[in-house]
This record gives C-alpha cells, sequence and structure tokens, in this order.
C-alpha cells in the first residue's frame, strides 16, 4: 500500500506538466529544455560532490541544502558537505573536473539535468557548479502538498566575463555586514566581479598601518580593518566573486589631501611686506574631508616627487590585500582648476611638452602603471585616462552617456578600437533611479556596431554602478535590488533574451527569494513607513509609496548641497524606489482598459482610482500626528483629486470639462514635494486623454 500511494503522489505532480513560460530563472539560461515529469523532493534528498574542485563547492552546497530545506521545510537528513564522495548514492551528484581561478575568461559553464529519481551538475570548475545550485534552486516549483523539481536539461554559460557590482564605500561607509550580503546576492543570479570604490573626497575607508594619518584624518573613523578587507576577499571568493578595490586619483583627493596637503595642488600667493618693495611667496592650502555630494577641484600635484613616492606606498600596502590582477585608479572628473593656477604646474607641463590638462593626467597615470605591475597588478580607470598615449594595458571603464554630451557608450566603441579592453556602466547607473526596463535594455555590444572580432573581443561586459551619496545601510539594498538582477541576466544571458514583461514577472519572484540571503531592500520599507508615520498604521502611506518613485538623474541633489553625508536618509523618498508597483500594475489596466473597454478591465482600473480617491483624507488624518507626512500632502491632494474625476469619466458620468481636468493633471507632474515624483503621471495622462 506504501508503494501505491508513493506512485499515486508522483503521478499527481508530474502531471502538472511546467512550461518555460512559468520558470522564474534569472539570468535565464542559454539552453533550457523541459520534459514531462518530475523529481519528488522528499527529505531523503542528499547531495555528493566528486572531482577535484577548491573547498568552495563544500561551503556552496551546504548553503544550497540550508537554503532549499528553508524554503520547502523538509528537514533534510544532510546537514553539511564536508567532502568529496562523501554519499555515492545521493539524489544530487555533483561533479567538478577542477578548482578555478577567481579572474576573467575563466570556465564558469556547467550542465545541469534533472530525469525522476535523479539530478546531475557536470561542470569544469567549482564557480560553473555553483552557478548550477543557483539555478537549481530557481527551477523549484510546487503544488498544494509538495515541492518538485521538472525534469529538465540545462547547458549554460556568461555572454560576457565581467559581470559587475561596484558600491561605493567612501561617500556613506557600509558596514561589512552590508558588504556580504551583497555579494550574496551577487553570486545569486551569476555576477562575479566586486568593485570596491574605497577612497573618495568624503573619505579614506582603508587602514593603513604604515600611514595612519590617512584614516586619523580623513576617516570620520569609519574604515575596513585590514582583516576585514581579507575576510571580504576570501568570502567573495568561497561565491566566485572577484574583487576589484577603487583609490580614486588625481582628482576626488579631498580626503587624502587631509592627511597629506603637500602634495596637493592648489597654492595661495600673499603679499609680504618686509619694507622693500611687496613680495610673493607660497603657501600649501589646507584641505578638508568633503561633506557634500559632488564634483571638487581638490587635486594632487603631478609635477610633485612625493605624490608618486606616497601612491607607491600607499599601492605597497594595499595591493597585497587583493589578490586579483585588476587596480581600478578612478582618474574622472578632474577638472584641473588647481593645475590650471598653479606656476609650478604650468612650467612642469611646458617642460614635459604636455598641451592640456589631459595629456598631464595620462602622464600621472603612465607613472602608476610600475607602481601597480610590480605587484602583478593591471591598471584600470574611467574613461577619462583613454588617450593616445595611455598604455594599451590599461582598462577603460566606460561611464559616460548622452547627458554628459557624447553618444551612449561611445567611449566604449572608440576603447575597443583603440586596443583597449573596456566594461560598460553607461546605462547601468542604478542610483540614478531609473526603472528597469532602461537598464535592461542596454547591451554592451553595441548595436549595428561595425567592430571587428577582434575588438568586440575587447568588450569584457558591463558593471552596475551604485554611489553612494543618498544611500545609507539601511536603504543600500532597495536601490541595488532587484534591478541588478536584470542587469546581471543582460550580461549572462543571450542577447535575444529582451522580453520585458517576462522578466518583470521573473524579477518579483527573483527579488522575494533574494532576502532569504540576508537582503533587505523589501523588508526595510516598512520599518522607514513605520518611522515616518511616528508608528501609526496606515495603508495610505503604503498605498501612496506605491505609486511614488524618487527624483531621478540626481536632481534630487540640487548642486551637491541640499544633502550632506550626515543628513538624514530616513524620509518618503527613501521609502520609495524605482519600479513603483501600483504604477506599473496600473499601467498595465489602464492598456489593457483602453484597447478593449469591457466590464472587467474598467473595474481594474476603478480599483486603483477608488484607492486613491480616500488616500488625502487618510493622510491629513495621520499627519496630525506625524510632521513627516505633512511634505506628501499636496502629492496625496493632487492625486486624490484627479482619481475622483477619472472615476466620473469612465463611468460616463458628469465631471469636470478637460480645461480643468487638464490643469489636475499637470499639478500631478510636480516634482516640488517630498523629493518624489508620482510615478503615475503618464498612464493618467493616457487616461485623460482617452475619447471615451
Amino acid at each position: 500500500m506504501k508503494y501505491i500511494v508513493i506512485f499515486l503522489f508522483a503521478s499527481i505532480v508530474s502531471s502538472a506538466q511546467i512550461t518555460k513560460e512559468q520558470l522564474n530563472i534569472m539570468p535565464w539560461p542559454q539552453n533550457i529544455t523541459l520534459t514531462e515529469g518530475s523529481f519528488l523532493l522528499t527529505k531523503n534528498f542528499k547531495v555528493n560532490i566528486t572531482g577535484a574542485p577548491n573547498e568552495r563547492i563544500f561551503i556552496g552546497a551546504t548553503n544550497f541544502l540550508r537554503r532549499l530545506d528553508g524554503r520547502t521545510g523538509q528537514f533534510f537528513q544532510q546537514g553539511f558537505v564536508m567532502g568529496l564522495n562523501e554519499v555515492p548514492d545521493a539524489q544530487l551528484q555533483i561533479n567538478c573536473v577542477r578548482a578555478a581561478k577567481i579572474d576573467l575568461y575563466e570556465d564558469e559553464s556547467y550542465l545541469l539535468e534533472v530525469t525522476t529519481n535523479k539530478i546531475t551538475i557536470n561542470a569544469t570548475t567549482d564557480v560553473g557548479a555553483l552557478h548550477a545550485l543557483e539555478t537549481l534552486l530557481q527551477l523549484l516549483q510546487n503544488n498544494s502538498n509538495s515541492f518538485y523539481f521538472p525534469t529538465s536539461k540545462i547547458s549554460d554559460f556568461p555572454r560576457f566575463t565581467w559581470r559587475g557590482l561596484m558600491i561605493d564605500g567612501a561617500r556613506h561607509f557600509m558596514p561589512i555586514d552590508v558588504i556580504k550580503r551583497n555579494l550574496d546576492g551577487m553570486a545569486a543570479v551569476k555576477m562575479n566581479v566586486f568593485h570596491w570604490h574605497l577612497v573618495d573626497d568624503q573619505g579614506w575607508r582603508i587602514e593603513m598601518k604604515k600611514h595612519p594619518k590617512l584614516i586619523q584624518m580623513a576617516s570620520d573613523g569609519n574604515y575596513y580593518t585590514q582583516e576585514e578587507i581579507k575576510d571580504v576577499v576570501r568570502y567573495a571568493s568561497d561565491r566566485g566573486i572577484l574583487v576589484v578595490p577603487e583609490l580614486d586619483v588625481p582628482g576626488h583627493a579631498s580626503a587624502i589631501l587631509t592627511a597629506y596637503p603637500e602634495i596637493g595642488s592648489k597654492v595661495v600667493k600673499l603679499n609680504v611686506n618686509n619694507g622693500e618693495k611687496g613680495q610673493q611667496f607660497t603657501q600649501v592650502q589646507s584641505y578638508s574631508v568633503e561633506r557634500n555630494a559632488g564634483v571638487f577641484a581638490p587635486t594632487l600635484d603631478p609635477s610633485n616627487p612625493k605624490t608618486y613616492q606616497l601612491l607607491g606606498e600607499f599601492f605597497d600596502e594595499i595591493c597585497p590585500l587583493f589578490p586579483g590582477k585588476y587596480f581600478h585608479i578612478g582618474g574622472d572628473e578632474n577638472e584641473g582648476k588647481d593645475w590650471d593656477s598653479n606656476p609650478k604646474i604650468q612650467e612642469f607641463k611646458k617642460k614635459n611638452k604636455l598641451a592640456t590638462n589631459h595629456e598631464l593626467q595620462t602622464y600621472f597615470t603612465m607613472q602608476l602603471i610600475p607602481m601597480l605591475k610590480k605587484h602583478n597588478k593591471v591598471l584600470m580607470g574611467w574613461e577619462e585616462i583613454m588617450t593616445k598615449n595611455m598604455s594599451k594595458d590599461a582598462i577603460i571603464h566606460s561611464w559616460k552617456g548622452s547627458n554628459e554630451g557624447m553618444p551612449a557608450g561611445k567611449s566604449l566603441v572608440d576603447a575597443a578600437k583603440g586596443g583597449y579592453k573596456t566594461v560598460l556602466s553607461n546605462g547601468y547607473y542604478i542610483d540614478l533611479m531609473l526603472g528597469v526596463a532602461e537598464h535592461y535594455l542596454v547591451d554592451p555590444m553595441p548595436k549595428n556596431n561595425t567592430l571587428t572580432d577582434e575588438e568586440k573581443a575587447r568588450i569584457l561586459g558591463g558593471e552596475a554602478t551604485m554611489w553612494s551619496e543618498l544611500v545609507s545601510p539601511a536603504t543600500i539594498d532597495s536601490r541595488i535590488w532587484p534591478r541588478t538582477a536584470a542587469i546581471a541576466e543582460r550580461l549572462w544571458s543571450n542577447e535575444n533574451v529582451t522580453d520585458i514583461n517576462n522578466m518583470r514577472k521573473r524579477l518579483d519572484v527573483i527579488s522575494f527569494r533574494l532576502e532569504e540571503l540576508g537582503l533587505t531592500h523589501l523588508k526595510s520599507k516598512e520599518g522607514l513607513l513605520r518611522n515616518i508615520s511616528n508608528n501609526q498604521k496606515s495603508e495610505a502611506l503604503l498605498d501612496l509609496s506605491n505609486v511614488c518613485e524618487p527624483l531621478k538623474l540626481y536632481s534630487r541633489n540640487k548642486g551637491g548641497t541640499e544633502y550632506q553625508m550626515y543628513s538624514p536618509l530616513t524620509l518618503f523618498a527613501d521609502a520609495c524606489t524605482p519600479d513603483a508597483s501600483d504604477a506599473i500594475g496600473f499601467d498595465s489596466a489602464i492598456t489593457n482598459y483602453l484597447a478593449n473597454k469591457t466590464d472587467e478591465n474598467q473595474a481594474a482600473v476603478a480599483n486603483y482610482l477608488n484607492k486613491w480617491v480616500t488616500i488625502h483624507k487618510d493622510l491629513t488624518a495621520l499627519s496630525n500626528n506625524a510632521p513627516l507626512v505633512q511634505p506628501l500632502l499636496p502629492l496625496s491632494k493632487s492625486l486624490s483629486a484627479i482619481a475622483e474625476q477619472l472615476l466620473l469619466k469612465i463611468s460616463n458620468k458628469q465631471g469636470l470639462d478637460d480645461s480643468a481636468l487638464y490643469g489636475l493633471l499637470e499639478k500631478c507632474d510636480s516634482k516640488e514635494y517630498a523629493d518624489v515624483e508620482l510615478a503615475v503621471y503618464n498612464s493618467l495622462k493616457k487616461l485623460v486623454q482617452a475619447k471615451i
């Protein structure tokens, strides 16, 4: 009887045939085939590993078991995976031919095969096997009473070798737990490069035992110890992730020059009266750690030998902390103002036949190459380092777009044609608060390009950049995730995987699953709204947050003066995120309704409008004991007013004339309140303009 029950149970599971459209895998695999049948998960599920992998596979397999057990509540009998071939008859067999090097161009491919009674992972390297385990977790399905994997065969490999995320720990310091949970998120979506921005105008974040002034004077006590850095590097390596540090020079140098003003470029002229004709002397300018966001003048002096002496000593202490081959030296946004006003530097330019500041910066950057080669490092920098005289060994990081006066990604193509390896970040600036669709359709390989195969091979991939002027440890996850998972897919999957709606569907599930890793991008919103409401329950506040998005394209931080590095990031704009959920749902409802005005489609639109009709009344009541709600009231008033009129319109009842309705609409386009915008404006506009 027991066997009959098991057989019938398995038959019920396998009868629910899964289609590719129902899967929520991200990044989408290169090749996937589903067959009829399923692998039923039970508490007897175990993992066995063979081959010659690195020990990271044991950590990864154990983490896989715990995450799978956490999702399914099976109470697996196997707790830890400790060594090779421990359970030869295990249902999941993982074979790794060799240990991976944590480097670019490593073999990250895998073959995953699920049958009704066995799951097999074959990979050249253990990193490939780790990727396969992430895919297997995403493949998990369930019905009303069981969990199972659909029988399938997946062969997969990345399209680009550089699939990165940059986190800026210099503007707002990000503690180690923030870094580690984001490394876990990266591994879950198969990203492999963590770019750690560690030095900028607002702080020096690396413990320096030989140059302690840097942390004593330029860190505000917030820095990573050398042991913490080594721990992060190990943690990343265990997840197949390469760590690339960044020390930004020669600009963005306020923190460095606070400790070492003698290598700065700015001078102050003094008139000294000694009884004779006035004489001019020069005095070194003092510097301080910057508290605002923006681009600032302090710049290292490229004519001063001590500049290179100190930088060489910095590299000697920092490079051994990072075993990877690559070191990012920044090189961006040097305005050259202090160079232009310094007679000594101008004389240095003439002596060395350097016609422009760009050529002077190239001279400076070229001095760093041997310092890094001494430690077997390859120099990488933002696109400003690229000139005709720059070493072809350097990697060019493309970041400027059309808003910088040039076509999007132009420097990427120029770098590839010029013989440089290059990485794209233009289009992946997630701190701009743009919607996921805008990032998802950006491809490191330009369409209709005229690049040769050799030039195409120089495009290494792309990198999402999380600058931290307007994030705190409590909010940074909500700015990185889930959008970065979509960027990860662009860098891994076939270039033809571009369906926005399918991506959004899968991203919703992946976003939810990422929180099992400790990420806080969903749960942090609750705490922020509780602070704003003064711990009062309010559906209206949540509803408003679901149709509002933070101001975009740095317009929240006007001129670098509105927010300092110690300003509160606990406000309504910090609780709101790109891709406001109700805004997306409302736009879909509007599209369906305007295409087909059925009662069902009208009701879907009305559900949103009805929710917003009462929003202003409820928030006004809430604000009586919550001052932080007061700035939101103009927005809620505008939304409530137009929602009421649009309900009359779709019901063919008498409302305001078109002129008054358009007046209400324009109030919904305001960006003057609470550093947010109503993300439903364009959808409301469609309904206002529609002939009903």
